[in-house]
């Protein structure tokens, strides 16, 4: 859980797709006191560069230090903070809960209100995909709580400027 002193930042940077480029990066936001809570990584549609998607927390007086900072680097094109924009979040989650037979019926009732698709089915347990904003991922890991998480994975978060503007 995050520290309510620090705020949760969602930054995209369009890099040139070469080794290294992640490390330099990450090190821009060590240096200042930021943590990454996620990085998703994923080529551009030519396949030379790439988007990153990084989700950090830490002090917003900073951010605008490390945004510039990052421009700097040799191959960084491009670095947008989405933090207060209107572009569309997206993640993903896989829940695997220990589920018997009494409490399946339940636990699929609460998965169809939060939208999740049932990826696996055993007597024992069942894998739940969820698609959705992080605060819906928030929302549906604290109402499934009540039965046993056995793990618990997310991608972190994808992000895409609204209308014509590149993100």
């Amino acid at each position: 859980m995050l520290n309510s002193d620090k705020a949760m930042h969602t930054l995209s940077v369009y890099v040139s797709n070469k080794p290294g480029a992640l490390a330099r990066i990450a090190q821009v936001f060590s240096r200042r006191g930021f943590n990454i809570e996620s990085l998703v990584v994923s080529p551009a549609v030519d396949g030379q560069f790439s988007r990153m998607t990084i989700s950090c927390s830490g002090d917003p007086d900073g951010l605008d230090q490390i945004i510039k900072q990052v421009l700097k680097l040799i191959d960084v094109l491009q670095c947008i903070d989405h933090t207060y924009d209107e572009s569309v979040m997206k993640e993903m989650g896989l829940i695997k809960i220990a589920v018997d037979s009494e409490g399946r019926s339940e636990a699929l009732q609460i998965a169809e209100h939060y939208g999740c698709k049932t990826v696996d089915l055993t007597p024992e347990s069942m894998i739940l995909q969820v698609v959705g904003n992080p605060d819906k991922i928030d929302a549906l890991e604290e109402m499934i709580a009540k039965f046993t998480i056995i793990e618990f994975v997310r991608t972190g978060k994808v992000v895409m400027q609204r209308g014509q503007e590149p993100t």
